[in-house]
């Protein structure tokens, strides 16, 4: 199944987590692993953003928008590319149903507050949320390329590019992995100066790291427009080892 789609106002918020705080992976995915001051250290991204206009490449209609977060590592698959894997993904409720029945993604349900910083481009700062049990809370405005802990990848294009140009992601499901290819063009990148809130909604999802590691992200940016065009692979069938320290898909 191909799909296109329009990601608007994508805010990305990358952390650095030390590689023992980072959930077992399932076969054949392993960690990107760096080293930053005598430590291995793996990265995670949370990624907030509206999905505009998703639709079959060979159908212009039914098209679905709605806001979005998925959360991410970032690893290797047993080709060597470096890939991410879609950990959690949220949506509002109503989408629940279509991801899970009909693309087998392991979505669940939130709630959601998102601004619209490409049509308000000149306030001085903008606001998300995020809410399941717990929540996301981010204040973010404009500001100088800044890195924060961990590991370091060179300028400040050399670290969007290492996070954001990735061409393959895999997800989980019913104990097997799903192949995602997906195409995209370079999109543009606004620098953000970060301040979090509340981030109990991150360790809800990712429960192997403690709260304080959400609380200094290593990077963060908005890209106004990234057009999509992914493509569900089918599901390979390995399992996902039975000590896998993964959090499953909650139902609602």
């Amino acid at each position: 199944m191909q799909l296109r789609t329009l990601a608007r106002d994508c805010l990305y918020l990358n952390w650095a987590l030390p590689l023992s705080a980072a959930p077992q992976l399932p076969r054949p995915l392993r960690y990107e692993v760096h080293k930053w001051e005598d430590e291995d250290w793996v990265f995670v991204s949370a990624l907030l953003f509206r999905i505009t206009g998703l639709h079959p490449s060979a159908m212009p209609f039914p098209r679905l928008s709605y806001p979005q977060m998925n959360l991410r590592l970032y690893v290797f698959d047993d080709c060597g590319a470096a890939s991410v894997l879609f950990l959690r993904t949220l949506v509002p409720f109503w989408v629940v149903p279509v991801s899970r029945h009909l693309g087998r993604q392991p979505a669940t349900a939130a709630s959601f507050s998102y601004p619209a910083p490409t049509d308000d481009p000149h306030r001085d700062s903008w606001s998300w949320t995020v809410e399941r049990r717990h929540r996301l809370e981010v204040v973010a405005g404009l500001g100088n390329p800044a890195t924060g802990p961990g590991p370091r990848f060179g300028s400040w294009e050399q670290t969007v590019e290492h996070f954001s140009h990735r061409r393959r992601g895999y997800s989980v499901w019913d104990h097997k992995l799903r192949p995602i290819k997906t195409s995209r063009p370079p999109a543009q990148s606004w620098p953000l100066q970060v301040e979090l809130g509340e981030v109990g909604l991150m360790a809800e999802c990712l429960g192997t790291a403690e709260a304080g590691h959400w609380k200094q992200v290593h990077s963060a940016w908005l890209s106004p427009e990234i057009p999509f065009v992914f493509e569900l692979g089918k599901l390979i069938e390995l399992p996902v080892p039975a000590t896998a320290r993964m959090p499953a898909p909650e139902a609602g």
